[in-house]
């Protein structure tokens, strides 16, 4: 087993190298998390710090596959249920009857959250209006994004969720999972339907720094367990391109252990786990 690193200063004595021979800068991600990650990096390539520096000075490859280690997100089928009988019950409705419905999942790792959103959308009558991009920095996770074929085992809360989110009333119509998702216990995998894949874009970003490309507004975005991997101040430097993104009256969806502080708080109304951005008249005073 590779020695621990156990000081931020070695740490970020890493990131400062991984910037100059990549293509990233990881230099702002929060401490805690970021010793977490690259100790594991270290752990499982059986490397010290002064190895795996060299390593990525040498083998552009490499650190691009240390980079995709770093910063993979875990995400599942109909996270917090509770939240998306939220947004059904108290936020989505008021979208009916639009022409187009323009939301971003930004951060979007594996895709299980924009499948999620589209089953949702579906039900509503909202998905043939709407436009889905979800962008991400982990090309591996846009890889598995963009095939939607998941481990079961691993989604396995996603029935519970689903039921949660679509059957709880007893005069609701029944939604059966199979309307949308394949499931093959045999070969332990989970696929979703070519109802949905025709609608998203994966898109690769790097949220810390790229804009997206044009001048396109969201009415929703997605931002769920990104921001908690990131100091103060890139995190204030994330908030203001979703709000500068969002059309007034727009929603911010973050983690349910994320918020916003300080001058962002005077620039979203917060009702439950979703932030609705004030309008311009109104964020003046």
């Amino acid at each position: 087993m590779a020695e621990k690193i156990d000081n931020i200063p070695e740490i970020n004595r890493y990131l400062q190298e991984l910037k100059k021979y990549s293509s990233y800068d990881l230099c702002e991600y929060s401490g805690n998390s970021i010793y977490r990650r690259v100790n594991k990096v270290l752990n499982d390539h059986n490397l010290d710090l002064p190895q795996l520096i060299a390593r990525t000075k040498t083998d552009s490859l490499f650190a691009e596959r240390i980079v995709q280690e770093i910063t993979v997100n875990t995400t599942e089928f109909f996270r917090d249920p509770e939240l998306w009988h939220e947004l059904i019950t108290n936020h989505y409705l008021r979208f009916k009857g639009r022409e187009d419905l323009i939301i971003w999942h930004a951060g979007c790792s594996s895709g299980q959250e924009v499948y999620s959103n589209e089953a949702v959308l579906n039900e509503l009558g909202l998905l043939d209006d709407s436009f889905i991009l979800a962008t991400d920095l982990n090309n591996k996770m846009l890889n598995i994004a963009q095939k939607g074929i998941f481990n079961y085992k691993l989604n396995r809360k996603h029935l519970e969720n689903f039921d949660f989110i679509f059957n709880r009333e007893r005069e609701a119509k029944h939604v059966s999972f199979e309307k949308y998702f394949a499931v093959d216990k045999n070969n332990n995998s989970v696929k979703v339907n070519k109802l949905m894949k025709i609608i998203p874009v994966f898109y690769r970003q790097d949220l810390v720094k790229e804009e997206l490309p044009g001048y396109m507004k969201f009415d929703i975005i997605f931002c769920r367990n990104v921001l908690i991997y990131f100091n103060a101040k890139l995190q204030a430097k994330i908030l203001q391109q979703f709000y500068d993104r969002l059309n007034e009256g727009g929603i911010l969806i973050l983690g349910a252990h994320e918020g916003l502080n300080g001058f962002f708080k005077t620039k979203f109304t917060k009702n439950g786990q979703v932030f609705i951005k004030n309008s311009a008249l109104r964020s003046r005073h």
